[in-house]
Protein backbone atom coordinates (compact mmCIF):
# COMPACT_ATOMS: atom_id res chain seq x y z
CA UNK A 1 0.00 0.00 0.00
CA UNK A 2 1.18 3.07 -0.57
CA UNK A 3 1.75 5.97 1.63
CA UNK A 4 -1.21 9.04 2.04
CA UNK A 5 -0.73 11.59 0.01
CA UNK A 6 1.87 10.02 -2.09
CA UNK A 7 0.96 8.52 -5.91
CA UNK A 8 0.80 4.98 -6.93
CA UNK A 9 4.59 4.34 -8.08
CA UNK A 10 3.78 1.70 -10.24
CA UNK A 11 1.03 3.42 -12.16
CA UNK A 12 3.13 4.27 -15.08
CA UNK A 13 4.15 0.92 -15.72
CA UNK A 14 0.58 -0.66 -16.04
CA UNK A 15 -2.63 0.14 -17.72
CA UNK A 16 -5.94 0.64 -16.63
CA UNK A 17 -7.43 -2.55 -15.64
CA UNK A 18 -10.07 -2.85 -18.32
CA UNK A 19 -7.36 -3.21 -21.07
CA UNK A 20 -6.76 -6.84 -21.08
CA UNK A 21 -3.26 -8.14 -22.23
CA UNK A 22 -3.79 -8.74 -26.03
CA UNK A 23 -1.99 -10.92 -28.78
CA UNK A 24 -2.07 -9.74 -32.27
CA UNK A 25 -1.90 -10.93 -35.69
CA UNK A 26 -0.33 -9.38 -38.56
CA UNK A 27 -0.88 -9.81 -42.05
CA UNK A 28 1.13 -9.35 -45.34
CA UNK A 29 -1.46 -8.10 -47.01
CA UNK A 30 -4.99 -6.47 -46.65
CA UNK A 31 -4.00 -2.88 -45.18
CA UNK A 32 -4.26 -1.74 -41.54
CA UNK A 33 -4.65 -3.95 -39.25
CA UNK A 34 -7.16 -3.46 -36.15
CA UNK A 35 -6.95 -4.39 -32.56
CA UNK A 36 -10.18 -5.73 -33.43
CA UNK A 37 -8.26 -8.87 -35.05
CA UNK A 38 -6.96 -10.18 -31.73
CA UNK A 39 -6.84 -14.72 -31.55
CA UNK A 40 -10.31 -14.41 -30.84
CA UNK A 41 -11.62 -12.62 -34.26
CA UNK A 42 -11.14 -14.11 -37.15
CA UNK A 43 -8.61 -13.04 -40.03
CA UNK A 44 -9.82 -11.25 -42.88
CA UNK A 45 -11.26 -13.86 -45.77
CA UNK A 46 -7.90 -15.84 -47.29
CA UNK A 47 -5.52 -13.55 -45.40
CA UNK A 48 -2.92 -15.92 -43.15
CA UNK A 49 -1.26 -14.76 -40.25
CA UNK A 50 1.96 -13.40 -40.70
CA UNK A 51 3.05 -13.44 -36.86
CA UNK A 52 1.92 -13.51 -33.58
CA UNK A 53 2.84 -11.02 -31.30
CA UNK A 54 2.79 -10.70 -27.60
CA UNK A 55 1.55 -7.10 -26.41
CA UNK A 56 2.85 -5.45 -23.48
CA UNK A 57 0.04 -4.22 -20.73
CA UNK A 58 1.00 -0.66 -21.76
CA UNK A 59 0.64 -1.14 -25.49
CA UNK A 60 -2.90 -3.24 -24.65
CA UNK A 61 -3.82 0.10 -23.19
CA UNK A 62 -2.85 2.24 -26.08
CA UNK A 63 -4.41 -0.48 -28.76
CA UNK A 64 -7.77 -0.52 -26.83
CA UNK A 65 -8.20 2.99 -25.99
CA UNK A 66 -7.16 3.12 -30.09
CA UNK A 67 -9.91 0.68 -30.33
CA UNK A 68 -12.57 2.38 -28.47
CA UNK A 69 -12.18 5.47 -30.51
CA UNK A 70 -12.49 3.92 -34.01
CA UNK A 71 -8.50 4.25 -34.95
CA UNK A 72 -6.88 1.75 -36.55
CA UNK A 73 -3.16 0.45 -36.00
CA UNK A 74 -1.35 0.47 -39.10
CA UNK A 75 1.20 -2.82 -38.87
CA UNK A 76 5.22 -1.25 -39.24
CA UNK A 77 8.19 -3.40 -39.76
CA UNK A 78 5.98 -6.64 -39.04
CA UNK A 79 5.20 -5.59 -35.52
CA UNK A 80 2.28 -3.88 -32.90
CA UNK A 81 3.80 -0.69 -33.07
CA UNK A 82 2.40 0.95 -35.84
CA UNK A 83 0.58 4.39 -36.25
CA UNK A 84 -2.79 5.94 -35.61
CA UNK A 85 -4.16 7.73 -38.20
CA UNK A 86 -0.62 7.69 -40.03
CA UNK A 87 1.19 8.82 -36.80
CA UNK A 88 4.14 6.80 -35.30
CA UNK A 89 2.69 5.26 -32.07
CA UNK A 90 6.41 4.59 -30.15
CA UNK A 91 6.54 0.92 -28.14
CA UNK A 92 5.53 1.12 -25.02
CA UNK A 93 9.38 0.77 -23.76
CA UNK A 94 12.25 3.03 -22.79
CA UNK A 95 13.31 5.60 -25.34
CA UNK A 96 17.49 4.80 -26.60
CA UNK A 97 17.11 5.71 -30.18
CA UNK A 98 17.79 9.02 -31.55
CA UNK A 99 17.69 9.90 -35.74
CA UNK A 100 15.89 8.64 -38.32
CA UNK A 101 18.39 7.73 -41.28
CA UNK A 102 21.41 8.06 -39.03
CA UNK A 103 20.20 6.21 -35.98
CA UNK A 104 21.73 5.48 -32.65
CA UNK A 105 20.58 2.99 -30.04
CA UNK A 106 22.37 3.18 -26.48
CA UNK A 107 22.28 0.29 -23.99
CA UNK A 108 24.08 -0.14 -20.96
CA UNK A 109 23.75 0.63 -16.89
CA UNK A 110 26.07 2.81 -15.33
CA UNK A 111 26.67 -0.76 -13.10
CA UNK A 112 26.21 -3.23 -15.03
CA UNK A 113 29.15 -5.14 -17.05
CA UNK A 114 29.28 -2.73 -20.08
CA UNK A 115 27.99 0.24 -21.69
CA UNK A 116 28.22 0.91 -25.65
CA UNK A 117 25.91 1.82 -28.67
CA UNK A 118 24.73 0.45 -32.12
CA UNK A 119 24.58 3.07 -35.16
CA UNK A 120 22.59 2.05 -38.15
CA UNK A 121 22.60 4.01 -41.45
CA UNK A 122 26.28 4.80 -41.69
CA UNK A 123 27.29 4.75 -45.10
CA UNK A 124 29.57 2.22 -46.77
CA UNK A 125 33.24 2.68 -47.37
CA UNK A 126 33.76 5.88 -44.64
CA UNK A 127 37.23 5.65 -43.35
CA UNK A 128 37.14 4.85 -39.23
CA UNK A 129 39.69 3.98 -36.83
CA UNK A 130 38.99 2.92 -33.37
CA UNK A 131 41.62 5.87 -32.34
CA UNK A 132 38.89 8.67 -33.48
CA UNK A 133 36.59 7.31 -31.05
CA UNK A 134 38.50 6.84 -28.77
CA UNK A 135 39.93 10.02 -28.70
CA UNK A 136 36.27 12.07 -27.80
CA UNK A 137 35.79 8.69 -24.75
CA UNK A 138 39.16 9.96 -23.39
CA UNK A 139 37.50 14.07 -23.25
CA UNK A 140 34.55 12.48 -21.47
CA UNK A 141 36.41 10.00 -19.48
CA UNK A 142 35.86 10.36 -15.78
CA UNK A 143 38.93 10.70 -13.13
CA UNK A 144 40.54 13.81 -15.95
CA UNK A 145 41.11 16.32 -12.91
CA UNK A 146 40.33 17.36 -9.56
CA UNK A 147 37.07 18.90 -10.86
CA UNK A 148 35.48 15.80 -12.01
CA UNK A 149 34.82 12.15 -10.65
CA UNK A 150 37.26 10.33 -9.47
CA UNK A 151 35.95 7.00 -10.87
CA UNK A 152 38.53 5.47 -12.67
CA UNK A 153 37.55 4.01 -16.14
CA UNK A 154 39.65 3.47 -19.02
CA UNK A 155 36.61 3.34 -21.57
CA UNK A 156 38.70 1.70 -24.09
CA UNK A 157 35.97 1.23 -26.50
CA UNK A 158 35.89 -1.86 -28.85
CA UNK A 159 34.18 -2.35 -32.05
CA UNK A 160 32.22 -5.53 -32.73
CA UNK A 161 30.46 -5.17 -35.96
CA UNK A 162 30.50 -3.03 -39.17
CA UNK A 163 34.10 -2.43 -39.64
CA UNK A 164 36.07 -4.36 -42.48
CA UNK A 165 39.36 -3.40 -43.37
CA UNK A 166 39.39 -0.31 -41.88
CA UNK A 167 36.51 1.25 -43.51
CA UNK A 168 32.39 0.75 -42.93
CA UNK A 169 30.74 -1.80 -44.22
CA UNK A 170 27.26 0.12 -44.18
CA UNK A 171 26.03 -2.76 -41.59
CA UNK A 172 25.07 -2.07 -38.23
CA UNK A 173 28.15 -0.60 -36.11
CA UNK A 174 28.54 -1.96 -32.54
CA UNK A 175 30.52 -0.41 -30.17
CA UNK A 176 30.96 -1.96 -26.63
CA UNK A 177 33.26 -0.31 -23.51
CA UNK A 178 33.47 -2.47 -20.18
CA UNK A 179 32.87 -1.24 -16.86
CA UNK A 180 35.68 -2.29 -14.50
CA UNK A 181 35.42 0.53 -12.19
CA UNK A 182 32.02 0.49 -10.70
CA UNK A 183 31.34 0.33 -6.66
CA UNK A 184 28.12 -0.38 -6.61
CA UNK A 185 28.48 -0.82 -2.20
CA UNK A 186 28.67 2.74 -2.24
CA UNK A 187 24.70 3.30 -3.06
CA UNK A 188 23.54 0.36 -0.58
CA UNK A 189 21.82 3.05 1.54
CA UNK A 190 20.49 4.87 -1.36
CA UNK A 191 18.58 1.75 -2.37
CA UNK A 192 15.24 2.60 -0.52
CA UNK A 193 15.70 6.74 -0.98
CA UNK A 194 14.44 8.78 -3.65
CA UNK A 195 17.26 11.16 -4.04
CA UNK A 196 16.58 14.86 -4.57
CA UNK A 197 17.12 15.87 -8.32
CA UNK A 198 17.40 12.40 -9.44
CA UNK A 199 15.42 10.37 -11.68
CA UNK A 200 15.08 8.08 -8.81
CA UNK A 201 11.34 8.81 -7.77
CA UNK A 202 10.23 9.01 -11.71
CA UNK A 203 11.24 5.91 -12.68
CA UNK A 204 9.49 4.34 -9.67
CA UNK A 205 6.52 5.92 -10.78
CA UNK A 206 6.76 4.84 -14.66
CA UNK A 207 8.25 1.33 -14.37
CA UNK A 208 7.83 0.19 -10.95
CA UNK A 209 11.62 -0.73 -10.58
CA UNK A 210 14.77 1.39 -10.61
CA UNK A 211 18.36 0.31 -10.73
CA UNK A 212 19.26 2.53 -7.71
CA UNK A 213 22.97 1.77 -8.34
CA UNK A 214 24.69 5.05 -9.66
CA UNK A 215 21.25 5.29 -11.07
CA UNK A 216 21.02 2.69 -14.04
CA UNK A 217 20.18 4.13 -17.55
CA UNK A 218 20.23 7.53 -15.51
CA UNK A 219 23.64 7.64 -15.12
CA UNK A 220 25.64 10.03 -17.14
CA UNK A 221 27.16 7.17 -17.62
CA UNK A 222 25.21 6.54 -20.33
CA UNK A 223 26.46 9.48 -22.86
CA UNK A 224 29.49 7.19 -23.16
CA UNK A 225 27.37 6.05 -26.25
CA UNK A 226 26.20 9.10 -27.10
CA UNK A 227 29.92 10.25 -27.52
CA UNK A 228 31.18 7.19 -29.37
CA UNK A 229 28.22 7.39 -31.73
CA UNK A 230 28.76 11.20 -32.17
CA UNK A 231 32.31 10.86 -33.15
CA UNK A 232 31.49 8.22 -36.37
CA UNK A 233 28.96 11.08 -36.68
CA UNK A 234 31.85 13.91 -37.22
CA UNK A 235 34.00 11.20 -39.35
CA UNK A 236 30.52 11.34 -41.97
CA UNK A 237 30.43 15.18 -41.72
CA UNK A 238 34.13 15.64 -42.37
CA UNK A 239 33.53 14.55 -45.40
CA UNK A 240 30.95 17.54 -46.15
CA UNK A 241 33.60 19.95 -44.63
CA UNK A 242 31.90 20.43 -41.35
CA UNK A 243 33.69 20.42 -38.21
CA UNK A 244 32.06 20.70 -34.65
CA UNK A 245 34.13 22.84 -31.03
CA UNK A 246 32.36 22.99 -28.19
CA UNK A 247 33.46 24.64 -24.85
CA UNK A 248 32.37 25.61 -21.27
CA UNK A 249 30.93 29.38 -21.69
CA UNK A 250 29.72 30.03 -17.91
CA UNK A 251 29.88 28.12 -14.57
CA UNK A 252 27.77 29.61 -12.08
CA UNK A 253 27.92 33.57 -11.90
CA UNK A 254 31.13 33.64 -14.07
CA UNK A 255 30.94 34.10 -17.89
CA UNK A 256 33.52 33.92 -20.72
CA UNK A 257 33.69 36.69 -22.59
CA UNK A 258 35.55 35.28 -25.16
CA UNK A 259 35.90 32.53 -27.48
CA UNK A 260 38.91 30.88 -28.55
CA UNK A 261 38.11 27.16 -29.54
CA UNK A 262 41.91 26.43 -29.69
CA UNK A 263 42.31 27.65 -25.99
CA UNK A 264 39.06 25.33 -24.70
CA UNK A 265 41.32 21.93 -24.53
CA UNK A 266 43.72 23.24 -22.44
CA UNK A 267 42.00 23.53 -19.24
CA UNK A 268 39.97 21.24 -17.23
CA UNK A 269 36.96 23.30 -17.44
CA UNK A 270 37.28 23.47 -21.40
CA UNK A 271 36.65 27.11 -21.12
CA UNK A 272 37.03 29.14 -24.66
CA UNK A 273 38.28 31.92 -22.51
CA UNK A 274 41.66 31.50 -20.12
CA UNK A 275 41.28 34.19 -18.27
CA UNK A 276 37.51 33.10 -17.13
CA UNK A 277 38.88 29.55 -17.24
CA UNK A 278 40.48 30.14 -13.68
CA UNK A 279 37.53 31.72 -12.23
CA UNK A 280 35.02 29.01 -13.01
CA UNK A 281 37.52 26.27 -11.80
CA UNK A 282 37.83 28.48 -8.37
CA UNK A 283 33.88 28.15 -8.33
CA UNK A 284 33.76 24.92 -8.71
CA UNK A 285 36.59 23.69 -6.10
CA UNK A 286 34.27 26.07 -3.78
CA UNK A 287 31.27 24.36 -4.20
CA UNK A 288 33.43 21.23 -4.19
CA UNK A 289 34.66 22.22 -0.61
CA UNK A 290 31.29 23.10 0.53
CA UNK A 291 29.84 19.79 0.12
CA UNK A 292 27.65 21.39 -3.01
CA UNK A 293 27.47 21.84 -6.98
CA UNK A 294 27.26 24.16 -9.92
CA UNK A 295 26.19 24.52 -13.00
CA UNK A 296 26.53 26.29 -16.04
CA UNK A 297 26.55 26.63 -20.03
CA UNK A 298 27.93 25.00 -22.66
CA UNK A 299 27.94 26.31 -26.56
CA UNK A 300 29.04 24.27 -29.12
CA UNK A 301 29.41 25.37 -33.01
CA UNK A 302 29.32 23.22 -36.49
CA UNK A 303 31.19 25.08 -38.89
CA UNK A 304 30.98 24.45 -42.44
CA UNK A 305 27.40 23.59 -42.87
CA UNK A 306 25.86 23.93 -46.20
CA UNK A 307 22.77 26.02 -46.82
CA UNK A 308 19.72 23.87 -47.11
CA UNK A 309 20.04 20.72 -44.58
CA UNK A 310 16.83 20.70 -42.53
CA UNK A 311 13.14 20.77 -43.14
CA UNK A 312 10.51 23.19 -42.57
CA UNK A 313 7.48 23.49 -40.16
CA UNK A 314 7.56 20.16 -37.94
CA UNK A 315 10.52 18.77 -38.78
CA UNK A 316 13.16 22.05 -38.48
CA UNK A 317 16.71 21.53 -37.87
CA UNK A 318 17.02 23.77 -34.58
CA UNK A 319 14.22 21.57 -33.25
CA UNK A 320 16.10 18.46 -33.79
CA UNK A 321 19.15 19.83 -32.62
CA UNK A 322 17.22 21.04 -29.56
CA UNK A 323 15.60 17.47 -29.31
CA UNK A 324 18.87 15.55 -29.28
CA UNK A 325 21.17 18.62 -26.62
CA UNK A 326 17.50 18.35 -24.45
CA UNK A 327 18.21 14.52 -24.22
CA UNK A 328 21.69 14.51 -22.42
CA UNK A 329 20.75 14.25 -18.69
CA UNK A 330 21.16 17.24 -16.60
CA UNK A 331 20.26 19.74 -19.50
CA UNK A 332 17.46 21.76 -18.52
CA UNK A 333 17.29 24.56 -21.58
CA UNK A 334 18.79 24.85 -24.85
CA UNK A 335 18.88 28.32 -27.35
CA UNK A 336 20.13 28.64 -30.91
CA UNK A 337 21.65 31.67 -32.18
CA UNK A 338 20.56 34.89 -29.99
CA UNK A 339 18.33 32.78 -27.80
CA UNK A 340 16.59 34.15 -25.24
CA UNK A 341 18.75 37.24 -25.53
CA UNK A 342 16.80 37.72 -28.99
CA UNK A 343 13.84 38.64 -26.65
CA UNK A 344 15.60 42.45 -25.35
CA UNK A 345 15.83 42.83 -29.24
CA UNK A 346 14.75 44.87 -31.71
CA UNK A 347 13.37 43.41 -35.47
CA UNK A 348 16.07 45.88 -36.67
CA UNK A 349 18.95 44.82 -34.25
CA UNK A 350 17.79 40.37 -34.42
CA UNK A 351 17.46 40.37 -38.24
CA UNK A 352 20.72 39.33 -39.77
CA UNK A 353 20.92 41.91 -42.64
CA UNK A 354 22.81 40.64 -46.23
CA UNK A 355 25.15 41.72 -48.59
CA UNK A 356 26.75 40.09 -51.88
CA UNK A 357 29.25 38.48 -49.40
CA UNK A 358 26.54 36.59 -47.34
CA UNK A 359 24.88 37.36 -43.67
CA UNK A 360 25.92 40.09 -42.25
CA UNK A 361 25.41 39.18 -38.60
CA UNK A 362 24.51 35.61 -37.05
CA UNK A 363 21.81 36.14 -34.42
CA UNK A 364 19.36 33.45 -35.82
CA UNK A 365 22.47 30.64 -35.32
CA UNK A 366 22.92 29.40 -39.06
CA UNK A 367 19.17 28.68 -39.34
CA UNK A 368 15.93 30.05 -40.79
CA UNK A 369 12.64 28.64 -41.00
CA UNK A 370 14.19 25.13 -39.99
CA UNK A 371 16.63 25.42 -42.62
CA UNK A 372 20.54 25.81 -42.49
CA UNK A 373 21.71 29.33 -43.41
CA UNK A 374 25.45 28.36 -44.64
CA UNK A 375 26.46 30.40 -41.44
CA UNK A 376 27.64 28.54 -38.43
CA UNK A 377 25.13 26.60 -36.54
CA UNK A 378 25.42 28.04 -32.64
CA UNK A 379 23.81 26.30 -29.77
CA UNK A 380 23.60 26.90 -26.54
CA UNK A 381 22.73 24.72 -23.49
CA UNK A 382 21.82 25.33 -19.67
CA UNK A 383 23.02 22.58 -17.57
CA UNK A 384 21.89 22.33 -13.79
CA UNK A 385 24.30 21.41 -10.89
CA UNK A 386 25.03 17.95 -10.44
CA UNK A 387 22.40 16.03 -8.16
CA UNK A 388 24.71 14.59 -6.46
CA UNK A 389 26.00 16.18 -3.82
CA UNK A 390 27.60 14.78 0.21
CA UNK A 391 25.41 18.06 1.40
CA UNK A 392 22.40 16.64 3.92
CA UNK A 393 18.91 17.24 1.95
CA UNK A 394 15.63 16.22 2.88
CA UNK A 395 13.65 13.55 1.12
CA UNK A 396 11.60 10.45 1.20
CA UNK A 397 11.98 6.61 1.05
CA UNK A 398 9.81 4.35 -1.00
CA UNK A 399 7.33 4.16 1.76
CA UNK A 400 6.79 7.82 2.15
CA UNK A 401 8.76 8.34 5.00
CA UNK A 402 10.96 11.59 5.81
CA UNK A 403 14.57 10.83 6.06
CA UNK A 404 17.56 12.78 4.83
CA UNK A 405 20.35 11.69 2.83
CA UNK A 406 24.06 12.64 1.87
CA UNK A 407 25.13 11.05 -1.31
CA UNK A 408 28.37 9.95 -0.73
CA UNK A 409 30.97 8.41 -3.22
CA UNK A 410 32.64 9.99 -6.24
CA UNK A 411 30.74 12.45 -8.30
CA UNK A 412 31.27 15.35 -10.50
CA UNK A 413 31.02 18.97 -8.37
CA UNK A 414 30.32 20.41 -12.00
CA UNK A 415 30.18 18.31 -14.92
CA UNK A 416 30.05 21.53 -17.56
CA UNK A 417 33.22 19.61 -18.31
CA UNK A 418 32.22 16.67 -19.45
CA UNK A 419 28.79 17.53 -20.84
CA UNK A 420 30.86 19.56 -23.84
CA UNK A 421 31.71 16.31 -25.53
CA UNK A 422 28.51 15.10 -25.72
CA UNK A 423 26.89 18.34 -26.50
CA UNK A 424 29.00 18.31 -29.43
CA UNK A 425 28.70 14.67 -30.20
CA UNK A 426 24.50 15.15 -30.10
CA UNK A 427 24.98 18.38 -32.24
CA UNK A 428 27.13 15.93 -34.89
CA UNK A 429 24.27 13.25 -34.41
CA UNK A 430 21.33 15.54 -35.15
CA UNK A 431 23.24 17.29 -37.84
CA UNK A 432 24.67 13.38 -39.70
CA UNK A 433 20.83 13.14 -39.84
CA UNK A 434 20.06 16.51 -41.60
CA UNK A 435 22.90 15.62 -44.52
CA UNK A 436 21.70 12.24 -45.05
CA UNK A 437 18.06 13.01 -45.46
CA UNK A 438 19.07 16.14 -47.81
CA UNK A 439 21.19 13.47 -49.64
CA UNK A 440 17.92 11.62 -50.03
CA UNK A 441 16.34 14.52 -51.27
CA UNK A 442 19.16 15.42 -53.66
CA UNK A 443 19.02 11.26 -55.54
CA UNK A 444 15.34 12.59 -56.20
CA UNK A 445 15.47 16.18 -57.31
CA UNK A 446 19.61 17.37 -57.66
CA UNK A 447 19.90 20.42 -55.81
CA UNK A 448 20.94 23.60 -57.87
CA UNK A 449 21.91 26.85 -57.52
CA UNK A 450 18.61 27.96 -59.32
CA UNK A 451 18.03 31.57 -60.45
CA UNK A 452 18.59 33.41 -56.53
CA UNK A 453 21.69 33.45 -54.69
CA UNK A 454 21.98 32.03 -51.99
CA UNK A 455 24.01 34.13 -49.13
CA UNK A 456 26.56 32.46 -47.61
CA UNK A 457 27.33 30.43 -50.49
Amino acid sequence: MRPSGWPDMTAGSRCSGSAPLLKVKTWPRGGEVSPKYAPSSRAPAGAQPEASHAVTASSAYVAASASARGLAIRRTRGDFAGAVTGRSIPSATMSSSIGRLFTITTWGESHGPAVGVVLDGVPPGLALEASVIQRDLDRRRPGQSSITTQRNEADQVEILSGLYDGVTTGTPICLLVRNTDAKSKDYDALKDVFRPGHADFTYAAKYGVRDHRGSGRASGRETLGRVAAGAVAKVLLATRGVSIVGGTVAVADVVAERRDWDVAETNPVRCPDAEAAVRMNSAIEAARADQDSVGGVVEVVARGVPAGWGDPTMDKLDAAIAAALLSIPALKGVEIGSGFAATRLRGSQSNDAMGPGGFLTNHAGGILGGISTGQEVVARVAVKPASSIARAQETVNTKGEAVTVKVEGRHDPCICPRVVPVAEAMLALALADAFLRQCALAGARPPGEGSHPRPGG
